[in-house]
């Protein structure tokens, strides 16, 4: 199975990131509008891959990484991010990101990588 847990503190982003993910296969087991309720979820619901928003309130996505990472050190985590955010990008690689995704995001080349990433071999 392929479990997803998306995280921005926008409620659209969320909407279309689920839209492109459950089309390519993925089934969205959580959301989260900050980073506290994210490693809350994440502990909870261990799932296959995180989406996760550099900019939140509460906690940020890079403090939201280290703290799943701490968790679950294999964790799958892709962060997401505005253009401007470069440096706390390379950041959260160094962090053990997977990869990220910037904003605005083409939902054809989204849909590409969740389908990339799935771990059930579907074509």
């Amino acid at each position: 199975m392929n479990r997803l847990m998306i995280v921005d503190d926008a409620l659209i982003m969320r909407m279309r990131i689920r839209e492109v993910a459950t089309l390519a296969g993925w089934t969205v087991v959580a959301e989260a509008a900050n980073g506290n309720e994210a490693v809350r979820l994440f502990n909870e619901l261990q799932p296959d891959l995180v989406t996760l928003d550099m900019v939140m309130p509460e906690m940020d996505g890079l403090q939201a990484l280290r703290a799943i990472r701490a968790a679950k050190p294999d964790a799958s985590v892709v962060m997401v991010s505005a253009v401007n955010q470069k440096e706390k990008l390379r950041e959260c690689i160094v962090e053990g990101a997977l990869d990220f995704i910037v904003k605005p995001f083409d939902p054809e080349q989204l849909r590409a990588f969740f389908e990339r990433t799935r771990k059930d071999g579907r074509e």
